[in-house]
């Protein structure tokens, strides 16, 4: 039995083809579009920690974008000739989840990684302690 076999199994229907059959939800009609409070973003599959709220920002294309992961080596990139062109495809390392895609539109130049809400979940920071990620609160003190 694979690692996430149970997980898989527990996902709805858009967190499933997300992020194991590569969809892409509707943009604007999604749980994280709009989400301002601060917290993490974690991959809905294996918990592992992807994004932060501090790196998130609207890009007006209807999906959570973010200009980085929240730390290396968990997020890896594949190219994407799906829909006629070439695009950077990103998954989680620690389960091969499909999550978005990264451009290079973002910020002052930076990158976007643009992610489906479907293949994350949002710990609140005040919540992150109680689930279990207390070593990412130092992220939020000012």
């Amino acid at each position: 039995m694979k690692k996430y076999d149970k997980t898989i199994k527990s996902l709805t229907p858009i967190q499933f083809e997300v992020t194991q059959k590569n969809a892409t939800e509707r943009p604007f009609e999604n749980e994280y579009h709009n989400e301002v409070r601060d917290g993490i973003y974690i991959d809905i599959v294996s918990k592992e920690v992807l994004f932060t709220s501090l790196d998130k920002f609207d890009a007006h294309c209807g999906w959570p974008s973010f200009t980085k992961p929240a730390k290396d080596n968990t997020i890896v990139e594949r190219k994407d000739y799906s829909q006629f062109m070439l695009r950077t495809e990103v998954r989680s390392t620690e389960s091969n989840s499909h999550l978005g895609h990264v451009f290079n539109d973002g910020p002052n130049g930076g990158l976007r990684y643009c992610i489906n809400s479907a293949s994350l979940s949002f710990i609140p920071k005040e919540n992150m302690e109680e689930k279990g990620y207390k070593e990412y609160l130092n992220l939020f003190k000012k």
